[in-house]
């Protein structure tokens, strides 16, 4: 049944409390080396309390049932105050690693802290003030013995060293502070130290003004340094059975793997992503038959698609036929592969996948209690109907072609011609646009109800894929170089206007949204065209040259190869900043914003509201207390998603349209 053959029928669009019912957000995954079947962990993000992140043990004994997804057993209670999540680089990762049954975790007061088996957490660090001394990105020695961890230290006139340490794990049961040793300093970053199975240790390291997926060198405790450089973006170092060192580089343009220097499959594809966090995963190693080469089982991207893919030595990739639209978080064993997996019809979900011919899924846990369907008959007996995306491409400036996924409306009211003299003049729906953030992101095609929440109002929705987004090699990435502000917002109106001349939606009423680095598109998009009908700005960026000399250290640098050096392109940040640019923004706008942002502090958008209404642009501002960069509590989320279709339903008059299909 198409859409169209759905007309007038009323569908039960998503209401905003279901974007968090039944709901987790299911995050790094763990796996205890010497029980790779057992000793199974993972954090979940929970906004029905207050954002916590729980670290989640497997019952192995729930495993193989017939009713489905195995059981997860809490490792905290209700009551007590843990929470898994590190704030270094204030994007944390590698919050979490396991031994012998022993977790090891980074509490969100940013202590280590280490849990025995049927014990509680003691504290491996010492406390510090307002967690001015945290710890990400944690790897424990094969023998268990020693922990090695990037260390963040804020000091009080402002200054932040980051440095790469080891500690003791021996007598973890006594409280106090374990033997602290500095592995290596004086860098400006660090990150992905690894333990050998021979006892050597191999990290990461790179330099204001690069971000990791500029430029970053390889090194190791024996070697020195092994790969990298300042054009040279090296993610994921990882040590085979054999111990040999691998890793992924973009040396050639795209991020393929390399082990020992040898390129594994050299392609036009990615195996990695940018390195927004600590501790991703994308490739593993079988362990190997006595004398064999190891084979790695790794996820690879081409033109913006992902799968999953077995690499022999000698031997092409073979893509193993699973279904699902993206992979995160990936363990290999000799047998099987546990991966954070996400399909285009159902929630994410972490699996177990037998690697069998052909392979075999068994679902250990999902992010929503109440999945949804997930055959193409089920799919079109839903209330409301799932929207699938689709890849489009299109023309934007200087001769280039940019990507995006297109999701067309699922919502009766979406396609129903309006009454004569309402506000709306075609029977082609609303569209929104959505820039992601970063702006290295990319738009991700697996089941979000984030999005469907959309299209069961509906609205048809394009996620673009602007030039700078991963997913599609390095030179595309580094199109947005010294244009951020411009070419990103040329490809968002040219998917807009993309749409609209294919006739697919209605040109008069698209509206944009953005999060973070994608608020500014949003703003710029707004003041550079009369494209958009409305905008909406998601802890976004509002002044560049605020955001280059009051963020945190991770990004202060960021800027420079964005947009030019501070302060000899002060003019050019001038010009990109929507602050500067209020006067040529008429369109409302609303704006969202956590009061405990490090990342782009609130006062961005305090000042960006003033700036629009003593110009008498209609915006409204909604603060949120104990949120940060990102919301994650469930009061928030659903707040947020009930007043921003509020804002675009009144503006579009699609209140007017839907009371006609009563």
């Amino acid at each position: 049944m198409s859409t169209g053959e759905r007309l007038g029928q009323a569908v039960a669009p998503i209401a905003p409390e279901a974007l968090v019912a039944d709901a987790v957000c299911l995050r790094e995954v763990a796996v205890d080396p010497t029980d790779p079947v057992g000793g199974i962990y993972w954090i979940e993000g929970r906004p029905r309390d207050h954002g916590r992140n729980m670290i989640v043990r497997l019952d192995p004994a729930s495993r193989g049932k017939p009713s489905g997804a195995a059981r997860g057993v809490d490792l905290f209670t209700p009551d007590s105050p843990w929470s898994a999540r590190s704030t270094v680089h204030e994007y944390g990762g590698g919050a979490i690693a396991v031994h012998r049954g022993r977790v090891f975790f980074v509490n969100a007061d940013q202590r280590i802290y280490v849990v025995e088996p049927g014990g509680d957490p003691v504290a491996l660090t010492p406390p510090a003030p307002a967690g001015s001394v945290r710890f990400a990105d944690l790897d424990v020695s094969g023998d268990g013995h020693r922990l090695v961890a990037v260390r963040e230290r804020h000091h009080d006139r402002g200054g932040v060293v980051n440095d790469l340490v080891m500690l003791s794990t021996l007598g973890c049961r006594a409280a106090g502070s374990p033997e602290l040793s500095v592995v290596a300093a004086g860098r400006d970053f660090y990150a992905a130290g690894r333990f050998a199975p021979h006892g050597d240790l191999s990290w990461l390291c790179w330099d204001h003004p690069n971000m990791p997926w500029d430029g970053t060198e390889l090194w190791t405790a024996t070697r020195g340094r092994v790969a990298g450089g300042p054009d040279e973006a090296i993610s994921q170092p990882r040590w085979s059975p054999d111990g040999r060192l691998a890793w992924i580089s973009d040396r050639s343009g795209w991020w393929n793997l390399y082990l020992e220097g040898e390129a594994l499959a050299p392609e036009a594809a990615e195996y990695c992503g940018a390195d927004w966090v600590f501790a991703l995963r994308s490739y593993g190693f079988i362990p190997p038959a006595t004398g064999a080469a190891p084979a790695i089982i790794a996820t690879r991207t081409v033109a913006g698609r992902q799968d999953l893919v077995r690499i022999e030595a000698g031997q092409e990739p073979r893509t193993l036929a699973l279904g699902f639209a993206t992979y995160e978080s990936v363990h290999v064993s000799d047998a099987s592969v546990l991966a954070l997996v996400g399909s285009t019809t159902d929630a994410a979900a972490l699996v177990s996948i037998r690697l069998d011919d052909p392979p075999e899924v068994e679902v250990l846990t999902r992010s929503r209690t109440l999945s949804p369907p997930s055959s193409p008959a089920a799919q079109e007996r839903a209330s409301p109907p799932i929207s699938i995306p689709e890849r489009i491409t299109f023309a934007t400036s200087g001769g280039h072609r940019a990507y995006g996924l297109f999701y067309a409306p699922t919502g009766a009211a979406a396609t129903l011609l309006p009454a004569p003299g309402a506000a709306r003049a075609t029977a082609a729906p609303p569209l929104i646009v959505t820039c992601h953030g970063g702006p290295t992101g990319a738009a991700r095609p697996a089941y979000d109800i984030g999005v469907q929440f959309w299209t069961s109002h509906g609205f048809a929705l394009v996620d673009v894929d602007y030039r700078g987004s991963t997913g599609y090699g390095r030179d595309y990435r580094r199109l947005l170089d010294g244009g951020w502000g411009q070419i990103d917002v040329d490809d968002v109106i040219a998917a807009a206007v993309h749409l609209a001349d294919s006739g697919r939606v209605d040109p008069a009423a698209m509206v944009i949204r953005g999060r973070s680095a994608g608020g500014l598109t949003v703003l710029n998009a707004l003041a550079s065209s009369k494209v958009f009908a409305a905008g909406a700005v998601h802890y976004g960026v509002t002044d560049l040259a605020s955001l280059a000399t009051d963020t945190h250290k991770f990004e202060s640098r960021y800027l420079d190869r964005l947009v030019g050096p501070w302060p000899q392109a002060a003019d050019r940040y001038a010009e990109r900043s929507p602050c500067c640019r209020a006067w040529a923004i008429e369109s409302p706008v609303i704006f969202f914003h956590g009061r405990d942002d490090k990342v782009v502090p609130p006062s961005q958008a305090e000042a960006m509201v003033d700036a629009l209404r003593s110009n008498g642009v209609e915006c409204s501002l909604e603060l949120f207390n104990g949120e940060g960069h990102g919301f994650r509590k469930a009061d928030t989320i659903v707040a947020v998603a009930a007043l921003e279709l509020d804002f675009y339903r009144r503006l579009l008059g699609l209140d007017a349209i839907e009371e006609r299909l009563k």
